[in-house]
């Protein structure tokens, strides 16, 4: 088993997933089981799932739950737009929270090209 802590990516996604956890601590209550229970599980959905894949055996499987990860991550990126859209967001925190994504999936995209076709 490799240790999932060692990925650069795993760990942008850590440090990704405890911002949404901040950020979201501050948005409506009537949201807590809509928008703010989505962008939580988002974000911890990407570092959930490097570390789950990092455990299987083979790079082809590993590399499946790499996909899965960039697809939350892109699925975050949409619900950040909205929370700043309706308000829950200033522009700066939803600049910093989509550069802090951005970078969780350049590294995810990298280490899912690492572990080749």
């Amino acid at each position: 088993m490799v240790p999932y802590e060692r990925f650069e990516a795993w760990q942008r996604c850590h440090e990704l997933t405890r911002a949404i956890y901040l950020a979201t601590a501050t948005w409506p209550r009537s949201e807590i089981y809509g928008l703010v229970a989505q962008a939580r599980r988002a974000a911890a959905s990407a570092a959930t799932n490097i570390a789950e894949g990092s455990a299987k055996r083979g790079r082809r499987e590993f590399r499946r739950y790499l996909d899965i990860a960039l697809g939350t991550l892109s699925e975050l990126s949409y619900l950040l737009r909205l929370a700043r859209d309706l308000g829950f967001l200033s522009e700066l925190e939803f600049e910093t929270l989509d550069a802090l994504r951005n970078e969780a999936g350049k590294l995810t995209w990298g280490l899912y090209k690492s572990m080749g076709s």
